[in-house]
């Protein structure tokens, strides 16, 4: 007989609203007994230091959280990468702008719902995200594949109305790059990727090394190129990985 026990997946929960957190623990613990809720925050700093002590497998994440250098989801993504590296991210929010959508999905988060969703597409989406798929939204899937960028693959159809593709499982030991060196970089792109890799925006870059921020954006495109990377939250455990930022 086959077994059909489903493995704990271990989650965080980041969002400013306790309302409205308290309400997503308290409907996951109700309708799947396989989840363990194992640390909750409402800022930046707060979910970056609880995702460190925690190292949920999946955290489900606001875009706008206020702290920090108001980076929001983004900020706590790339901040997060190199104290728990095999964590993965769904953004849940309200917006469905293409900016915020957009960003998060850059910083490396594995998914983005709207808020709207029902408690089953919820956890479905969960569990997809542990599973190693990329899930979004059928109206987002646009964005996120514009975000995602032309090496990606295309969506396909999900068992649950959110989309979801197949994604390779991100490269946590390193071993698919090993091969390839900082020394491809010039010094001038090491430089931007390490500001990069520390979760420092193009603005922040581009005031760091007085340089304008489409010179920045070109010189973190190439680093991705060379490093056969695909958006920063690779990047960023990429630089983890090697422990040079």
């Amino acid at each position: 007989m086959a077994d059909t026990a489903k493995k704990t997946v271990r989650i965080g929960v980041v969002d400013d609203h306790d309302l409205f957190r308290a309400g997503v623990i308290s409907t996951l613990n109700a309708v799947a007994p396989d989840f363990e809720i194992v640390g909750q925050a409402g800022d930046v700093e707060g979910a970056v230091a609880m995702i460190a002590d925690t190292q949920p497998d999946v955290v489900l994440l606001d875009v706008h959280v206020p702290g920090g250098e108001g980076g929001g989801g983004s900020e706590i993504i790339l901040r997060s990468v190199a104290a728990a590296p095999r964590t993965l991210y769904l953004a849940l929010s309200v917006s469905d702008a293409p900016v915020d959508v957009g960003a998060v999905i850059r910083a490396g988060a594995r998914g983005y719902v709207t808020k709207t969703i029902t408690a089953d597409d919820l956890v479905a989406s969960i569990r997809q995200v542990a599973d190693g798929y990329a899930v979004f939204s059928p109206k987002l899937a646009g964005f996120v594949l514009n975000a995602l960028g032309p090496a990606r693959p295309a969506a396909a159809p999900a068992p649950v109305p959110t989309v979801a593709a197949p994604d390779a499982a991100p490269d946590l030991d390193g071993d698919l790059d090993d091969d390839i060196d900082i020394d491809v970089l010039s010094p001038r792109e090491q430089e931007v990727m390490r500001l990069i890799a520390r979760g420092y925006s193009y603005k922040e870059v581009a005031a760091e090394l007085f340089i304008s921020i489409k010179t920045v954006e070109t010189h973190v495109s190439k680093v991705l190129r060379k490093l056969q990377l695909s958006n920063r939250g690779e990047l960023a455990r990429w630089a983890a990985h090697r422990r040079i930022v």
